[in-house]
């Protein structure tokens, strides 16, 4: 019961993140990203977990904004960086998120403090997508939809230029099998790809995704995402 207990706070407090990332990339009249206001009150690594399971979309409005977060949503962030490195046997996905969440503090010119300097820009490994299925690499891809933001070359991102016509498939299947989140992020990378089908309408398919996964804003949140780089003309 604990244990049950523990995880629906975490889980709260990871769509309440959620949902103020989506309000700061719609732009209303909402409180800037604070990454702190959904996790005080938890106890223990509670907190700094819910900011590790978003990763780096936490500050993603400032990424696309180029404008600096608020001094305590930066200290979060690198203290969630610090605090939760990947083990040596970590899935890649699991690497790879962190690697985003140190690149996003790269790119707010917010470095992490006492980290080998040898080290801060080395990719983990990507040969796990070399020749995958493209529903494997949709999966991963979706997993991975926080290094889906324009500019960005890594391994990761030229893995999914490759094969836009199998992520578009990925795309397809995920929404004929209701993964919102799945089709959600899939249509986020797709965005920024040259060579999507035209017959694909992902416009109109990420907002069905949207309407249909309304009630998760982590699904919301993808939506945005995608939206705020197409009107952005960004590509990667």
């Amino acid at each position: 019961m604990e244990q049950s207990g523990t995880s629906a706070l975490l889980q709260g407090a990871v769509q309440d993140l959620a949902s103020d990332v989506v309000s700061a990339l719609r732009g209303g009249d909402h409180v800037p990203v604070s990454g702190t206001a959904a996790v005080d009150g938890l106890e223990g690594n509670l907190g700094a977990a819910a900011v590790r399971v978003m990763g780096a979309d936490l500050l993603l409005p400032h990424v696309l904004s180029h404008t600096p977060p608020a001094p305590e949503a930066l200290t979060v962030f690198r203290q969630t960086v610090a605090a939760f490195p990947p083990r040596a046997d970590a899935a890649p996905t699991v690497a790879w998120s962190h690697w985003a969440m140190r690149r996003t503090l790269r790119r707010l010119e917010a470095p992490l403090t006492g980290s080998p300097a040898d080290d801060e820009d080395a990719e983990p490994d990507a040969d796990w997508l070399d020749g995958a299925t493209w529903q494997f690499l949709t999966h991963q891809l979706a997993v991975l939809a926080p290094l889906a933001v324009p500019g960005e070359d890594c391994a990761v991102a030229r893995a999914a230029r490759r094969r836009p016509v199998d992520l578009a498939r990925g795309f397809v299947r995920a929404v004929r099998r209701r993964d919102w989140q799945q089709a959600a992020g899939a249509g986020r990378w797709l965005t920024l790809l040259d060579g999507v089908p035209d017959e694909l309408g992902l416009e109109t398919g990420l907002d069905f995704v949207e309407l249909m996964g309304g009630s998760d804003p982590r699904v919301a949140l993808q939506v945005e995402a995608a939206r705020a780089m197409r009107w952005a003309g960004a590509v990667v």
